[in-house]
């Protein structure tokens, strides 16, 4: 079969891509997404991301290698496969990133990446439930909602606290800055989750102007003898099939899973292929390199008063919950379980707001079983976490066989710099001194864990070491630059040396951006595809 463009990964960019692409009937579009339809009923509801936490049918269920820095051990990474991809079981939290972060990539040598060059188009993606301004789209087809006003007391506990504290209050951190305490906007409409596969690729399938090849496995991409990539190689229902591109095929099966194809493909560092057995069609070394998360821990705390723990660990409360949601799309149901938060600064000194934090009015623990589910801790309680914005310790992903149906080896290298240990110390003295407030204290029963015994630097570091987690912001693994020898596209996401090649998904960040990661990988598919369709006329 052949079609202008092929497409690999229906994910929160995949499916931009392919709509957008379509959009005016002039070109054939096809999709090849690993996983199925996400038709259920939980892809909906923003609470139901607990049910696919520990599916292996929806969430490839990755780990990585054993993090040496953390004990040995290998943390999840939980990526979506199904349609929608991780912006089908992500918790929904809508953060674009700072100025800064975007000035980089800019300053990295991407011409047309500043952020005031990328700002059109996350308000092109967006309709915000307050309207249309300067900084927010009022007609874009990802819908934006406020949590504040539905918040719990404890949450807004919090931010009184920060208030206590002096830190800089924020109601929208989409807005002119990212620093201060807020409540954390969500893409949701009218109670539902609002992705790309929703409010994308439905309408484009409906148009008929994309065709959709669920479970099915892409395992390479052909090259033509002149070295254009012509197509994608996919095994689907036990049966190979090749897709065929007149114009392009692009890559969107993220951090992950794009540089992973590459390299089963011989579009890698070619040294690596031959260690494998796998004919170097085009040596590019960066290709899985550049590997940035944010990692994160949590502090526990018993409350004095009612949180979320004791109605979401009952029946009749669930019930209640439920009921608020059916009849109103209103309550927890209807939010992300972070609800309020903020950027700040870990020091007087830093130059901008490096340490982001998360407060949960509810407080569970994620266990390492995935049969146990994740459920609430045994008493009133909730949880604050941190995560640097910008860890500079850098990892890789990397093939083991030349059997694409085998995990890649992921290997963060977490805590490799000095940089990114003083930043968890920032962090935990930060939630400590935040949660020492009056405003916080008079809910506080105790610090669970760390605990009171965590009296020291060493110590605070000993727990982020042996309890953190990626907060599931992989990115960068093949990053944007003009120099082939440190990067894998160029600024506008052609994989150099390899005509008719793009890749449009988080792989191509050339650092992480400061807060969750799925708002600006849209943004870059709505970049990508107006820059392809000018690459073709």
């Amino acid at each position: 079969m052949e079609f202008d463009f092929v497409i690999v990964g229906a994910g929160s960019a995949g499916c931009i891509v392919a709509s957008r692409l379509s959009e005016s009937g002039r070109h054939s579009v096809l999709l090849v997404e690993a996983g199925g339809e996400d038709k259920s009923f939980w892809f909906k509801i923003p609470v139901g991301y607990a049910k696919s936490y520990y599916n292996p049918k929806v969430n490839w269920m990755y780990r990585t290698e054993p993090e040496t820095e953390l004990g040995g051990r290998r943390i999840y990474a939980p990526r979506g496969k199904v349609q929608g991809g991780s912006g089908s079981i992500n918790a929904m939290v809508f953060v674009r990133g700072d100025r800064s972060d975007f000035d980089d990539w800019r300053d990295a040598g991407n011409l047309g990446w500043a952020f005031d060059d990328v700002l059109p188009f996350f308000r092109k993606l967006e309709t915000h439930a307050r309207g249309e301004s300067h900084w927010h789209g009022g007609h874009g087809p990802i819908h934006v909602t406020p949590m504040r006003g539905g918040t719990h007391a404890v949450s807004d506990a919090f931010l009184e606290a920060c208030n206590q504290l002096g830190l800089p209050a924020n109601g929208d951190f989409n807005g002119a800055t990212i620093e201060g305490a807020g409540v954390y906007d969500i893409n949701t409409r009218r109670g539902q989750r609002s992705h790309s596969s929703a409010e994308y690729l439905r309408p484009a399938l409906r148009r008929g102007s994309v065709h959709i090849e669920r479970n099915a496995h892409a395992t390479r991409v052909v090259l033509s003898s002149d070295g254009k990539a012509q197509a994608v190689e996919v095994v689907q229902n036990g049966r190979v099939r090749t897709f065929h591109a007149r114009r392009e095929v692009i890559l969107s099966a993220g951090a992950i899973d794009t540089p992973k194809l590459l390299q089963l493909s011989g579009i890698a560092d070619g040294s690596a292929l031959r260690l494998l057995g796998i004919p170097t069609k085009h040596h590019l070394p960066a290709v899985g390199q550049n590997l940035q998360d944010h990692l994160c821990a949590s502090f526990y705390y018993r409350s004095k008063q009612p949180t979320l723990n004791g109605d979401f660990a009952s029946l009749l409360g669930q019930a209640k919950f439920g009921l608020a949601y059916l009849l109103r799309r209103s309550g927890p149901f209807a939010m992300s379980v972070n609800q309020a938060g903020g950027f700040f600064r870990g020091r007087p000194e830093e130059a901008r707001p490096n340490i982001q934090l998360y407060f949960n009015p509810l407080s569970y623990r994620i266990p390492d079983n995935p049969r146990a589910g994740l459920t609430p801790e045994p008493y009133p309680g909730f949880l604050m976490a941190f995560n640097a914005c910008r860890p500079t310790s850098r990892g890789t992903v990397s093939i083991t066989s030349p059997d694409p149906l085998s995990a890649p080896q992921i290997r963060p290298h977490y805590l490799t710099t000095d940089r990114d240990i003083e930043e968890v110390l920032q962090g935990s003295r930060l939630m400590r001194t935040i949660a020492s407030q009056p405003a916080l204290q008079s809910w506080i029963e105790e610090e669970v864990s760390p605990s009171a015994s965590a009296d020291s630097d060493e110590k605070l570091l000993e727990y982020f070491r042996h309890n953190s987690g990626s907060i599931y912001h992989l990115c960068g693994s093949c990053r944007m630059g003009s120099d082939a020898g440190q990067s894998v596209v160029d600024h506008r996401l052609r994989v150099h040396g390899i005509p008719g090649l793009r890749i449009v998904d988080a792989s191509v960040f050339p650092n992480i951006t400061a807060g969750n990661i799925n708002a600006p990988t849209m943004m870059v598919a709505e970049k990508a595809s107006s820059m392809i369709l000018e690459d073709m006329r």
